[in-house]
């Protein structure tokens, strides 16, 4: 439906995208007419921040930026925030919500490319490949079985049964595993998984265990020295989820007892900013261990995925108040009505706002022809769509409404 443009023109909105978000998120951009893309290669730091978001409307962020309260105190004209990932940790969501800057990310697109490496990482672990590996490149011989097995017949041991962990989950039941998963929700199994009630259950039983779980105050340190001392000897761990539910110093020390038989970590507690940057972590140089530069979701695809996914969603927030998917404004669709225009008012989660609103309209006899409401604890998000020739006044009459956070006229 063609709308005409009331509000800001896209020739004057500014879009910024860190951390060599995928050229798939520019094309969309363009495709859609927004021609002020600026594009940086790698993360930002804050002060570097706070600079570059003045009188900039969308940012685009993977997963080294941070995006803090005195980064969002000075976008003076940030509309929407787009996570080019998994994880939304790095944006201070509830600095974002004080604000109505709305938080997209991508929680689907790269699950496919994180749950095809885990199963190639339980393989290669399990074989001790990347021993022999290490040995054929140093000019050693290296051909014995001892201690090499198949997966077919063993326990993966799943902690966190989401869209990833339950692909994970049916493509290592087509290796002839048996699975078993934790999660602090109850999840209904794919296949023939099975829930265990408690953490320690599953690590007592496991050959394999592999975390996919977000990282909050629940899941900080979930594994430590306690964890692996409940999980059988010669267990492999495997970590592609967030860089602090390990405690790595307990991994390296039960790797060199013997305790666990191998490894694999992607993410870390503190990670370099940029290509080429130096890195160290206690699990360098250890036996069967396998270090990756959190590169679980980096393929091509996923980005592709990624890029449009995430694009699309703050394209739709822009143009329509589309705010489905958003983790600080509250979800709300309504779709678009011929001759009218959209406007979106933000406001503080109090008493009577709503009211005033709609009695300022009915007052000066504006005929509001669609409206949709939606709170969550912080901010209240309306849509409404009013007569296009008195759409100009009504937007006057509500952006000063007491408790406003924003107001604006998208068509």
């Amino acid at each position: 439906m063609a709308m005409q443009n009331t509000s800001y023109p896209k020739s004057k909105i500014s879009i910024l995208l860190l951390e060599n978000i995928s050229d798939a998120a520019v094309s969309e951009f363009e495709v859609a007419g927004y021609a002020h893309v600026r594009r940086v290669s790698g993360a930002l730091s804050e002060a570097e921040l706070i600079k570059a978001v003045k009188g900039v409307h969308l940012v685009g962020i993977r997963s080294k930026t941070r995006i803090t309260k005195n980064v969002i105190e000075a976008a003076d004209r940030l509309l929407g925030i787009g996570c080019f990932c998994i994880g939304v940790n790095q944006v201070d969501l509830a600095a974002a919500t004080e604000k109505g800057v709305a938080v997209f990310n991508a929680p689907y697109s790269n699950t496919r490319s994180v749950a095809e490496l885990v199963i190639g990482l339980c393989v290669m672990l399990i074989r001790k490949i990347a021993d022999k590996n290490a040995a054929a490149h140093s000019g050693v011989w290296l051909k014995e079985s001892k201690g090499s097995f198949e997966l077919r017949g063993k326990t993966l041991g799943i902690i966190g049964y989401g869209n990833i962990g339950s692909q994970v989950s049916t493509m290592a039941e087509s290796m002839g595993m048996q699975v078993i998963y934790y999660d602090a929700a109850t999840k209904l199994p794919l296949g023939n998984a099975q829930q265990t009630r408690e953490l320690r259950d599953l690590l007592r039983k496991a050959d394999i265990v592999t975390l996919h779980v977000p990282s909050d105050r629940t899941t900080r340190n979930m594994i430590d020295a306690d964890a692996i001392r409940a999980m059988r000897k010669g267990a492999i761990l495997i970590n592609y989820s967030r860089g602090d539910v390990v405690d790595l110093n307990a991994v390296a020390r039960a790797l060199k007892s013997g305790k666990l038989a191998g490894a694999a970590v992607d993410v870390f507690p503190e990670e370099p900013e940029k290509n080429g940057d130096t890195f160290a972590t206690v699990l360098q140089n250890l036996p069967n261990v396998i270090l990756t530069p959190h590169i679980g979701g980096s393929t091509e695809e996923a980005q592709a995925n990624i890029g449009t996914d995430v694009t699309a969603k703050l394209i739709n927030y822009l143009e329509f108040g589309t705010s489905e998917g958003s983790h600080t404004v509250p979800p709300v669709n309504l779709p678009p009505q011929a001759g009218t225009h959209r406007i979106l008012h933000i406001h503080q989660n109090i008493p009577g706002v709503l009211g005033e609103i709609n009695s300022r309209l009915s007052d000066r006899g504006i005929n509001i022809l669609g409206q949709y409401l939606k709170t969550n604890e912080r901010i209240g998000y309306v849509i409404l769509d009013i007569e296009s020739k008195l759409s100009k006044e009504a937007f006057e009459l509500m952006k000063d409404v007491p408790g406003t956070v924003k107001a604006r006229m998208v068509y």
